[in-house]
């Protein structure tokens, strides 16, 4: 498979921090578009295997790096460190560069993905602008409010850590796969925790993502995708993630889907099982677009 070359581009967002973004393409015209969202304490340069084969599959594949991460970061000491427009700003700049991606591809479905962190983010876009996308795929995802309340008792590693012990280094929590944890650790891109003002303005999200009016407000026909390990701690073992699916349901959401990867932790794209999830997704995605 001969590799894609990412092309690099950057948006100014609104408090005139320069955004940088990544888009793989390797079709023209494509069958589609995704949308990456990365999780906290990574950047989407993480994300190039899965980038270039879903270009391969004939996808245009868009992501940007958050706020106080990877290259959109001024300094590793800003890593962490959303700026004072804090979470909000952060999904803001992701419907920034959607608008950007649907302006490039005209009339092309967009399927917007967010892992994690991102995954809540994207929980918040779709409430205001479900309407601009074709399908939502939610990875490594759950119910914040329920992480919220967790956080003000327990200290966050031993949330995403515990359940591990003994653990062989602080990224156990990621995947199955050693090699997964090794290189999240030598990464220089790569931290382990948002700086807490910025943590602050992410947990506050909590209440309008439970919120039942507002999760009305989504669209109900939205195809919604939801993946996870059992043992992910962000997802609660699935509670946080079947909370979440029941309270879309409650909302009138009706195209609802779901797999569950028993044994699996926290990023199914980087398991020992990632190609029966990347295929599932595959397949799910082409449902969504009539392939």
């Amino acid at each position: 498979m001969d590799l894609v070359t990412p092309h690099q581009f950057y948006f100014t967002s609104t408090d005139g921090l320069q955004i940088a973004c990544t888009r793989w393409n390797n079709r023209h015209p494509p069958r589609g578009v995704i949308q990456i969202a990365h999780g906290m304490g990574e950047y989407i340069g993480r994300y190039e295997n899965f980038a270039q084969e879903f270009a391969h599959a004939g996808m245009v594949v868009y992501g940007n790096d958050h706020r106080g991460h990877g290259r959109t970061a001024r300094s590793p000491q800003d890593y962490g460190d959303f700026g004072l427009g804090g979470f909000n700003l952060l999904v803001e700049d992701m419907v920034r560069l959607g608008v950007i991606a649907r302006s490039e591809n005209p009339k092309q479905p967009v399927i917007l993905l967010g892992h994690s962190m991102g995954s809540f983010a994207a929980q918040q876009y779709v409430l205001d602008h479900s309407d601009t996308i074709d399908g939502l795929v939610l990875s490594g995802s759950g119910a914040l409010d329920g992480l919220a309340s967790l956080a003000k008792s327990t200290p966050l590693g031993k949330i995403l850590n515990g359940r591990f012990a003994p653990a062989r280094t602080p990224f156990d929590w990621l995947s199955r796969d050693p090699a997964v944890a090794d290189a999240f650790l030598k990464d220089p891109l790569c931290f382990a925790a948002l700086q807490p003002a910025s943590q602050a303005s992410f947990l506050a999200a909590a209440s309008k993502l439970a919120d039942p009016q507002r999760l009305r407000g989504i669209r109900s026909d939205l195809p919604v995708y939801l993946f996870s390990g059992s043992e992910d701690p962000i997802g609660q073992q699935t509670d946080g993630v079947r909370l979440l699916m029941e309270r879309y349901r409650k909302a009138g959401i009706t195209n609802l889907s779901h797999h569950f990867y028993p044994g699996g932790r926290h990023e199914m794209l980087n398991e020992i099982n990632s190609c029966e999830v990347k295929t599932n997704l595959v397949l799910w995605i082409s449902a969504i677009l009539h392939w």
